[in-house]
């Protein structure tokens, strides 16, 4: 019920999208054929301002270029005029250039061409007697052009003073003070006119009331009452487009139908989309919305009807999905649950495991090490110290019990470097029948200790492989022992070695207490002992099968186990001929 309602609602919000898009597609089809309309009529405008200041543009330069034109001449007047003065009052005026006269206004210069007096004497050609004598100023050379476009700050003569015929320098400021500033203002004047009227001209370009008259003729249009519904909506495949994206933006992709009547008769069909043209009544399927329902004045706002023949189909996909999520989820949830569960218990039963450790660890170290105190408080009783036999008995207990102690702590060493991986196997050729057998034989006292029946079936041929021998050893050692340990009454046990043509087993079978088949999978694990029964002198710290593991698989090979409650086991180790370290 939830979906069908939240599917509805989907329906209807994209079909209330649709027809308000369709009605501002309506109003923007006004808005842009007004537009275009004052588009055209504006650019004309626009166009004819355009030439008028494009010519205001043009006659602002002549202008322009006539003014600089008078101002050079004023210029040029007042050069001149200064000129005439100049030559009125002193003789030979002369213009220099600003490097010569920088040239002859030095006093550390010795220039045959510097300005001063030639000296004539005047002499009667017959006698040369002195008549008289005539001073004449001496020339430049060379006198530069002054360019009009390209005036110096200050104009440099060089004249001579018709009092005492002396050479003077005379300096003329190329422009008068009062000219520039008269040329600024005229300048400025020329400059603000100029911008003024060009912004007029601008601002006569805006067509200030085209958007009121815009929306004016858009509303008296769309105000029109017999404009018909055909004209008004989108053509069939806009529609079809609006009406396919909604519904996608919704997350429908269903197939749908859809058409477009007019709200007063319905029966009459502008265009449909379906496969089925004929008219059905309206079913739960159908769903149903005014086109134009905002305009007041329409006749006939027109109605749009979306049909979609699957809905139901779709509903329930939808409910399969959400509810395959849920339980999804709930099975992800169910799963880090039990597997926090699972954690715990297993860490619970390893701090057991490791609880049983210590304690068995404190006992088997305890034992040796009560012994060896009862003996040494032994060794200072004065009567002792006199019987040399006590003495050597208590020393041999002394011996045996740090012995077993020291194995006990290498035990565990040996199981500390296995896990670190300090533990390198020195590989040699082994003959394992001999080294069975010399395992056998050493552990022969704690065999008849529990009467215990060894029967040895070495059958394997060849027997050498590379392999550590003392790790080897202490793998067969720890065998034989846990078959000797659990087993009730006297232990029967036999070991068998066998071959193929790549690796040698060995199997090592007792008829003891047994295991169960959860038993066995743990067996391996370091710190797991198996619960003994009515067996209560069976110590260690169950380092001991982990040991092997380790070192088998060290070597390249493998270990089994197979075993049954009450009727005994079997360890089945496998070792390559071929090493490959």
């Amino acid at each position: 019920k939830l979906k069908s309602q939240l599917f509805e609602q989907d329906v209807n919000q994209a079909l209330s999208a649709i027809v308000n898009k369709v009605q501002k597609r309506n109003v923007a089809g006004h808005i842009n054929r007004k537009d275009d309309e004052f588009k055209a009529q504006k650019e004309r405008g626009i166009r004819s301002q355009m030439d008028t200041i494009v010519a205001f543009r043009v006659k602002f330069k002549e202008n322009e270029n006539l003014r600089k034109y008078k101002q050079k001449q004023q210029i040029i007047n007042y050069l001149v005029s200064q000129d005439s003065i100049i030559r009125s009052n002193y003789l030979e005026p002369q213009i220099l250039s600003e490097e010569t006269f920088k040239l002859y206004n030095n006093p550390n210069t010795d220039n045959a061409d510097k300005p001063t007096l030639d000296v004539i004497d005047l002499r009667d050609p017959i006698t040369g007697k002195l008549l008289g004598r005539r001073v004449n100023p001496r020339k430049l050379k060379t006198t530069p052009q002054i360019q009009i476009d390209n005036l110096p700050d200050t104009i440099r003569y060089l004249v001579y003073s018709k009092v005492d015929g002396l050479p003077y320098y005379i300096s003329l400021p190329s422009t008068e003070t009062d000219l520039i500033s008269k040329f600024k203002v005229e300048d400025a004047k020329a400059k603000l006119k100029y911008e003024m009227e060009l912004n007029r001209l601008y601002a006569d370009t805006v067509v200030n009331d085209a958007s009121i008259n815009l929306v004016r003729d858009v509303a008296k249009e769309m105000d029109n009452r017999d404009v018909p519904l055909e004209k008004r909506v989108p053509d069939k495949e806009s529609l079809d487009t609006l009406i396919k994206s909604e519904l996608l933006s919704k997350g429908i992709t269903l197939a749908y139908e859809f058409w477009v009547s007019p709200s007063n008769n319905k029966k009459n069909i502008i265009y449909r989309k379906a496969s089925n043209t004929t008219i059905d009544p309206l079913d739960d399927n159908t769903y149903a919305h005014i086109l134009f329902s905002n305009d007041v004045a329409t006749k006939d706002p027109g109605m749009i009807y979306l049909r979609l023949p699957n809905k139901n189909t779709a509903i329930f996909n939808n409910m399969f999905v959400t509810l395959a999520s849920s339980v999804g989820l709930l099975l992800v949830l169910i799963s880090i649950f039990a597997y926090t569960i699972y954690a715990i218990i297993r860490q619970k039963k390893l701090s057991e495991m490791k609880t049983d450790f210590i304690n068995n660890m404190t006992h088997e170290f305890k034992t040796p090490v009560a012994t060896i105190m009862i003996a040494s408080e032994a060794l200072k009783d004065p009567e002792v110290v006199e019987d040399k036999s006590r003495i050597g008995r208590l020393a041999n207990i002394i011996y045996d019990e740090n012995v077993r102690l020291g194995n006990h702590i290498e035990r565990v060493l040996s199981v500390a470097r296995l896990e670190r991986k300090e533990i390198k196997l020195e590989y040699n050729p082994v003959n394992v029948n001999d080294l069975i057998t010399a395992v056998v034989d050493s552990m022969g006292l704690q065999l008849q200790k529990k009467g215990a029946t060894i029967s040895l079936n070495l059958n394997a041929d060849p027997d050498l492989v590379m392999a550590d021998e003392l790790h080897l050893s202490n793998v067969i050692y720890n065998l034989i022992d846990n078959a000797n340990k659990y087993s009730i009454d006297s232990p029967n046990i036999t070991i068998t070695t066998k071959n193929n043509a790549k690796n040698l087993y060995i199997d090592v079978t007792d008829k003891g207490i047994g295991m169960t088949k959860d038993q066995t999978k743990r067996i391996f694990d370091q710190f797991y002992r198996v619960p003994t029964g009515n067996l209560h002198d069976v110590k260690g710290f169950g380092l001991g099968l982990n040991y092997v593991q380790d070192i088998i698989t060290e070597m390249g090979g493998t270990i089994k186990v197979n075993s049954e409650k009450d009727l005994g086991t079997t360890f089945e180790v496998g070792l390559p001929f071929k090493h490959h370290n």
